[in-house]
């Protein structure tokens, strides 16, 4: 009877594994939602489900970086904004300045809201996200602008690939002595650098030509002027000048003008810092004409004066409203990146769940037959269970016996 017994437990013993077994399996398939453990159960399910796994991977690596972009590019997008708006309320103010009525003391006042301006103009164009300066091309880490108090320098600094060090670019405004009307322009001061001229040109283009194109899913990875280009350089915001129209040769004209330098001065902050200057200067002389001091202009010299600074205002408000067009632009298609990474996230999220019916359909388990399979095999191993319980107490019974 004992030896039967034994031969009983041994069967019941590999049945009762068998069965819990089944019910490991069971609770793997209901946890994990795959049909399969191995490849060798189904090894073509499973090559074509790795396959569609690894371009779901893809897309969600796609989609993080995505939104990241999209974000960066909102901010520049509200950084064109926000000088375009600066500029169009420094016209109406020189517009106002302009006029015959406006005395001394609102010229001053006039003065010190431009010069405000172009400091609000510097601090859109050092505008961060997250950790890096969303104006910067491809030096992240480094503030590129920074403005003197009185608003004649206009500096820019820049670590190029492959360099350790920043360089800087000191732009001063000063009295363009080609028109001798009393206008102002920027030029480069090259005073304590060890670039030439035409090195420090080319300098300044090869940073406006930076770009930063990446595989989101827009354009062909093979062709990489058909990725979008997520890089905006503050200079370029500033003149118009796309980094794909730019020609790092010295020797080449720039958006229509011979330097960098010469497109600053026809940009927001050039056209801002020369109001500012145009206005001191005949603030100063006419106070000095009404009080009568020594050495102040006579009247037919306040005359000539106060001609040509209508003359130069007059001009600068022709320039500012050109100088809104060019960066409406810059704006506009920044706009446009905006909305084709908003078109692509949509895009990117039909994909990912397109492939993820696909792979529920190559390797996942139906839930509900995996549920009714699940309490079966608990309902099974719970029965052999009990019979083991009624063996035991038996056999225990017949070997006192």
């Amino acid at each position: 009877m004992r030896v039967t017994n034994a031969a009983t437990y041994r069967k019941f013993t590999t049945a009762a594994n068998d069965v819990h077994a089944r019910l490991n399996k069971s609770f793997a398939k209901v946890s994990s939602g795959e049909a399969y453990e191995s490849a060798a159960e189904s090894p073509l399910n499973y090559y074509k489900s790795k396959k569609i796994d690894n371009q779901y991977l893809d897309t969600l690596s796609k989609k993080s970086l995505l939104k990241n972009v999209q974000n960066r590019i909102y901010q520049q997008e509200l950084g064109a904004r926000d000088i375009q708006d600066i500029l169009s309320k420094a016209k109406n103010q020189v517009q106002y300045a302009r006029t015959s009525t406006t005395t001394s003391t609102a010229l001053k006042s006039i003065r010190d809201d431009l010069l405000q301006k172009q400091h609000e103009i510097v601090n859109d164009l050092n505008a961060q996200y997250q950790d890096y300066y969303i104006y910067g091309g491809n030096d992240i880490s480094t503030a590129p602008f920074s403005l003197s108090a009185d608003g004649t320098e206009f500096t820019f600094t820049h670590i190029f690939p492959g360099e350790e060090d920043p360089t800087t670019f000191v732009f001063k405004l000063t009295e363009d002595t080609a028109k001798n009307d009393g206008s102002y322009k920027f030029e480069l001061d090259l005073t304590g650098s060890n670039l030439t001229p035409t090195e420090a040109e080319k300098k300044l283009r090869q940073a406006m030509s930076e770009q930063g194109r990446i595989d989101i899913g827009y354009g062909s990875i093979r062709d990489k002027n058909t990725l979008l280009d997520t890089y905006t350089g503050g200079l370029n915001v500033l003149t118009g000048v796309p980094s794909d129209g730019i020609s790092t040769n010295p020797n080449d004209p720039i958006g229509g003008e011979k330097t960098v330098a010469d497109l600053l001065s026809k940009s927001p902050i050039g056209l801002i810092g020369q109001a500012v200057q145009t206005i001191s200067k005949y603030s100063t002389s006419k106070e000095s004409y009404e009080s009568g001091a020594a050495g102040a202009p006579t009247a037919e010299e306040m005359e000539k004066i106060t001609g040509d600074t209508y003359h130069i205002l007059g001009e600068t408000i022709s320039s500012m409203t050109e100088a809104e067009h060019t960066v409406s632009t810059v704006y506009a298609d920044l706009g446009n990146r905006y909305r084709l990474l908003t078109d692509m996230e949509t895009k990117l999220n039909k994909t990912a769940d397109s492939l993820t019916e696909q792979y529920t359909n190559a390797w996942g388990a139906d839930p509900y037959e995996s549920i009714v399979e699940l309490y079966n095999n608990q309902y099974a191993y719970n029965a052999a269970l009990q019979v083991g319980s009624n063996l035991m107490g038996s056999s225990l019974f017949d070997f006192m016996r």
